[in-house]
């Protein structure tokens, strides 16, 4: 992120001197100086690309047509490869807990034995992160779609047929890269193909699958814990395969991504993509044209997505490293603010109070529902809402609802102590006197300390969900996309290693006092969005290349241009100084 970028200072400085806000096209709205703001009815708006605002205000395009039904499919079809890993994220929860499960495998609840179950599907996804960013831009991200879905399926009959732990281990390494395939070509597919308009919305419902998988799997788990056999933990994970059906059936009828057309030559298909889809059918679209022309000017037919292995771009130039740096933010903040410890809901449901395995199953299916509400409302504001802004408030309402948490756990854990020891000193053995130690413990701050933590769970997912599948993709042009993905899903998975593993250790040792940590780690976080974060609301794409080649993105992102808007709805011009 240092000063030095492609170009050099003078052609910079020029830049700067001719371009204090992003160049506009003139072909969509004529620049002025605002003399149509006196027409009845007129007034100005601030805008971040006064070209974009101008065509989506004359695109009208048909939310209920039959081209508009098409790509909400499409998208689904790109939600489901989320559903896919947000299945076993919420599967494992449930399916350690389960009796007959501990009696085929004997791993406990928590220690050595469940981290390396939990972290080996990581390690598959770290593995396959490289050869997913090869399958997506060279043979198209539908083919990287469906191939995930092959690989997964693989690991899904090996995991539900396993009678020894060995087994069942390379089953879930199996998974890991299955999943590492899908979640690459996915979310780039969702965001290439949405209307500038509704990007925010469309790849934010793809990352919101996490839930679309993880309310089922809960719900799988917890009835088929009443089951009494192996069964009940052989069936939630044969049902891991269940929307990699759906994907691997349905790739053959969706369209490719025009901005993976355009990059390979396949420029007559894109635009006909862009007719279709984005223009009602009319190629003289504003907004057809606008697109149309920053593809055509924004993406190298002989870019780096034709050489495997050159990475370079991505860190070797000033716009390749602010655009990791929104990578790199996103990949880490959003698996390393506290919401890791899901994966052991049930071990931090036993630590407030919560002991019933059927009741700790019952709690992880309501926090996946109320999680789900949270991210379900922030993708609906997504296109409106600045991304800078909500990672800023987010990520430190975070830390006030965890430090909560904490707080209340704290008391919690010395009423506990206090209570085995009373049922000690009134004979009990060791393990009745732990067992029965909820007599003695005040239920209020137990109902406070789930409280927080449900609530701490709401605001992570209004925060980070939508954002999670936005702010990469945005952040990274067409041609390095599958490569920058890549890599996101490698840091993504290596902090989750870190949850997986040392999170149930941590909670072993440790307890409560391990979401301390978490605590003063999302104070960094806030900071850091603040100094680091560059806004891509309001923008297409394309446009993003000149916030990124500017000396500041941070502040380049939050230049805005004034528009003169007619009663009538359409922009007369873009008022210039």
């Amino acid at each position: 992120m240092s000063s030095q970028g492609s170009h050099d200072g003078a052609s910079t400085e020029k830049h700067l001197a001719t371009h204090d806000i992003a160049p506009a096209h003139d072909t969509i709205v004529p620049k002025g100086h605002g003399e149509t703001a006196a027409n009845p009815g007129a007034q100005e708006k601030e805008v971040r690309n006064a070209a974009l605002f101008a065509a989506i205000k004359e695109s009208n395009i048909h939310p209920w047509s039959k081209e508009s039904i098409h790509l909400y499919f499409a998208i689904f079809v790109a939600f489901c490869c989320a559903c896919a890993n947000g299945y076993d994220g919420s599967l494992m929860t449930g399916i350690i807990a389960m009796d007959k499960f501990q009696a085929m495998f004997h791993t406990g609840d928590t220690g050595p034995k469940v981290s390396v179950i939990f972290s080996l599907y990581t390690v598959g996804a770290m593995v396959g992160a490289p050869f997913a960013a090869i399958l997506s831009d060279r043979y198209g991200r539908k083919k990287g779609m469906f191939c995930g879905g092959i690989v997964i399926i693989i690991g899904a009959v090996i995991v539900a047929t396993s009678s020894k732990l060995a087994q069942f281990v390379v089953g879930r390494f199996i998974l890991g890269l299955g999943i590492a395939i899908m979640t690459v070509a996915a979310p780039a597919y969702s965001i290439e193909i949405a209307p500038p308009h509704w990007r925010g919305r469309c790849t934010g419902f793809y990352n919101c699958g996490w839930f679309g998988g993880s309310i089922p799997a809960a719900c799988v788990t917890y009835g088929c814990y009443f089951i009494k056999s192996d069964w009940s933990w052989r069936i939630p994970l044969i049902l891991q395969a269940f929307t990699c059906l759906i994907v691997m059936t349905s790739v053959f009828f969706l369209p490719e991504s025009p901005r993976f057309l355009f990059a390979n030559n396949r420029e007559a298909e894109a635009i006909a993509f862009l007719v279709k889809y984005h223009g009602n059918g009319d190629p003289n679209s504003k907004l057809v044209l606008l697109e149309t022309e920053e593809m055509r000017d924004g993406i190298k037919t002989d870019g780096v997505d034709k050489v495997w292995w050159d990475y370079r771009p991505l860190f070797m130039t000033h716009n390749g490293r602010w655009r990791m740096a929104q990578v790199l933010m996103i990949s880490i903040f959003g698996q390393f603010s506290g919401n890791g410890l899901g994966y052991f809901n049930t071990v931090i449901f036993k630590n407030i109070g919560v002991t019933s395995t059927s009741k700790q199953l019952a709690y992880n299916i309501l926090n996946s529902v109320i999680s789900a509400i949270g991210a379900l409302t922030a993708v609906s504001m997504t296109d409106r809402m600045p991304r800078r802004k909500v990672l800023i408030i987010g990520t430190f309402m975070c830390a006030v609802a965890l430090a909560t948490n904490s707080g209340l756990s704290a008391t919690l854990d010395k009423q506990t102590q206090r209570g085995t020891q009373i049922n000690l000193d009134q004979g009990m053995n060791d393990k009745d006197a732990a067992d029965n130690a909820y007599l003695h413990v005040d239920g209020n701050y137990a109902k406070g300390a789930l409280a927080a933590y449900f609530l701490f769970n709401v605001i992570f997912s209004f925060t980070y969900t939508p954002l999670q599948g936005v702010i990469p993709t945005e952040a990274l042009e067409t041609t390095i996309r599958g490569k920058g993905l890549a890599l996101s899903g490698f840091i993504v998975n290596a902090m989750g290693f870190i949850n997986q593993f040392a999170g149930p250790i941590a909670l072993n040792n440790i307890g409560y006092k391990y979401i301390f940590v978490f605590v003063g780690w999302d104070l960094v976080e806030a900071v850091a969005w603040y100094f680091f974060g560059v806004e891509s609301q309001g923008r297409t794409l394309e446009q993003l290349e000149w916030v990124y080649d500017q000396p500041n993105p941070v502040k380049a992102s939050l230049k805005v241009e004034k528009v003169v808007v007619q009663a009538d709805g359409h922009v007369s011009e873009a008022v210039v100084a």
